[in-house]
């Protein structure tokens, strides 16, 4: 089942620089986390199986054909993190991308490479951001679809990270092509206005994200607080009372100035805070009710 799969010291690897997916992005992705609880002496991976399932997804809208299945995927994960003998939180990445090395940037080729490999590096930034609305539009369903992680299309989230940076703000926020607020760089993004809570639909060219899944089932569940899907204008970003990020990597972040303009109070709002603490809790396993989404390593 397993004769193509090798575990190796990623020094080790090289890509010929006529690879197709090195050329032109002809890739997709996923991000996934796990968690160490220290108490328990237990590593969770969060939500494993529907990362993959996401990540199945993502090729087959991408015509990138997933050489595993999310089982198989999913039980090579564990042994990658149990050679590393991981006791610490970590971010896993699988990528798949076309191996072929022809010059046309077809996608009919079969020739598809497949690797998982696991980050140690602190993915906690500040506690609390300033993004700015970018000047770069968010790439349309119609283009590189944004509902799945092509590899292509992050170029899309480095351009406005780096205008944000230039600009002196921690992350950006796109607008689509008519206007309408979409997601952070690489996260979703949710606003509080009274007593509500709110977030792009798909049809805004999100990345139907896995955290904001869980957030969702927070509010309604947990919080008891009504959630929609709406198409969100910009000034609707300098009108709420709290406004947050979600995602893999930087799970639950608030947002605290946008375009340099104090949201609520100027500081984390007590929605965004309650749903960071409950999910910091989801995902370490110490809540029960959650222990299904906690694949445990050991």
């Amino acid at each position: 089942m397993f004769d193509r799969t090798h575990f190796v010291d990623e020094r080790t690897l090289s890509v010929s620089v006529k690879n197709k997916g090195l050329n032109y992005g002809l890739g997709c992705i996923d991000g996934i986390r796990a968690f160490w609880n220290e108490d328990k002496n237990q590593l969770y991976i969060f939500r494993l199986e529907d990362h993959f399932e996401r990540f199945h997804r993502s090729g087959k809208a991408l015509s990138i054909q997933i050489p595993y299945s999310v089982d198989q995927l999913s039980y090579i994960t564990k042994q990658l993190l149990l050679m590393n003998r991981t006791t610490q939180d970590v971010y896993i990445r699988p990528i798949c991308f076309k191996g072929g090395n022809t010059l046309r940037p077809e996608l009919q080729d079969p020739y598809n490479h497949l690797a998982i490999y696991a980050d140690y590096i602190d993915y906690e930034p500040k506690p609390s951001l300033k993004v700015g609305i970018s000047s770069w539009t968010r790439m349309g369903s119609n283009m590189i679809p944004p509902q799945a992680k092509s590899t292509a299309g992050y170029m899309n989230s480095g351009l406005a990270i780096q205008e944000a940076a230039l600009n002196g703000y921690d992350e950006a926020v796109f607008l689509t092509e008519e206007g309408h607020v979409s997601e952070g760089a690489a996260e979703n993004i949710f606003i509080v206005r009274g007593g509500e809570v709110f977030t792009p639909p798909i049809a805004d060219d999100i990345l139907p994200g896995i955290t904001r899944d869980t957030v969702a089932e927070i509010l309604m569940e947990e919080l008891r607080i009504p959630i929609s899907e709406k198409s969100i204008a910009r000034v609707e970003l300098y009108e709420a009372d709290e406004i947050f990020l979600t995602g893999t990597a930087i799970g639950i972040k608030p947002i605290i100035e946008v375009d340099r303009r104090r949201i609520g109070k100027g500081e984390p709002g007590e929605v965004t805070l309650e749903i960071q603490r409950l999910y910091n809790k989801i995902v370490r396993g110490q809540m029960p009710p959650y222990l299904f989404y906690c694949t445990p390593l050991y």
